[in-house]
């Protein structure tokens, strides 16, 4: 092949190469945007499950807490559980860390994430069989909602908030107000650039340390809620992750709360959000690493 073939061929390779990575950056910064102003959110079963929650649901939104099971629950003997339990090892110094930062018991956190990743890895079957087993790693979210936790940006937005606000019921004091600030920013750009730095924190695949923060924090301040509205919930796993799962918006301190959440189906039964955290956090699961 002579030169000028040969250069040919290299500016053929060069312009494939350019435009492929062009458009997975457009992808992605399309992804960012979507998520960012909402495009991506849809009406789904949650919005029932918060009706059930709040005691306003007809019999025919409602959904049971978990069922009991004699002999251990069906999702405790799926080979998810087994690719779950593993990958929730590995990453307990993060969830231990996070949790102590935040002062709640790692388990409670880690009942939510359990919940979390059934629920994607039975509905994300082709990533599930191609990625998360194999590897028996925990997926991250982009999309939706952010990370392995499933949080939403407006959730994260909030726990922020929160954590300056000495006037709200969830303030946790002054020595939690810097946990979660951001690097220096342009003042001109100063909006874009937090949101992509919160994007980054969320969806870092290598890295779950901020979205073990960001949940710990958003129980915490919970809690807090609660505590001061005379309704202590700390011994309440069940209802903890309820409203982790229905949201700061849904969180009503009462004397007689009620399990509830999403309907998670795993290995074809049907769950509440909170029922099926607390099928984990009463479990025997995983006791050396979590304790209760």
């Amino acid at each position: 092949m002579n030169h000028e073939k040969m250069w040919r061929v290299v500016k053929i390779i060069w312009t494939v190469v350019v435009y492929l990575f062009a458009a997975i950056g457009f992808g992605l910064v399309v992804t960012y945007f979507a998520v960012r102003f909402g495009f991506t959110n849809t009406t789904g079963i949650i919005d029932l499950q918060r009706e059930t929650f709040l005691g306003n649901a007809t019999s025919t939104t409602a959904v049971t807490q978990a069922p009991e099971y004699p002999n251990g629950t069906p999702w405790q003997n799926t080979e998810e559980w087994q690719v779950l339990s593993a990958a929730a090892t590995t990453d307990a110094p993060a969830i231990n860390r996070a949790a102590a930062i935040a002062d709640i018991k790692p388990r409670l956190l880690v009942e939510d994430l359990i919940v979390e990743q059934l629920r994607l890895f039975f509905t994300e079957r082709a990533f599930y069989k191609k990625f998360f087993a194999p590897l028996k790693i925990l997926g991250s979210q982009t999309q939706f909602s952010w990370g392995v936790m499933g949080m939403k940006e407006a959730t994260a937005v909030q726990v922020e908030n929160n954590l300056k606000d000495s006037a709200s019921p969830y303030y946790l004091g002054s020595q939690y107000e810097h946990l979660l600030d951001f690097a220096p920013v342009n003042p001109a750009n100063a909006s874009s650039t937090i949101s992509e730095q919160r994007f980054t924190r969320m969806t870092n695949s290598h890295d779950h340390y901020y979205n073990y923060l960001y949940a710990s924090l958003y129980l915490k301040e919970l809690e807090t809620q609660w505590q001061n509205a005379g309704f202590p919930i700390d011994n309440r796993p069940d209802i903890l992750a309820t409203l982790y799962n229905i949201g700061f918006e849904h969180s009503t301190p009462n004397a007689n709360p009620q399990v509830g959440g999403a309907q998670i189906t795993v290995n074809g039964v049907d769950y509440s959000f909170g029922g099926l955290a607390f099928q984990f956090y009463d479990s025997g699961l995983l006791l050396d690493v979590f304790p209760k």
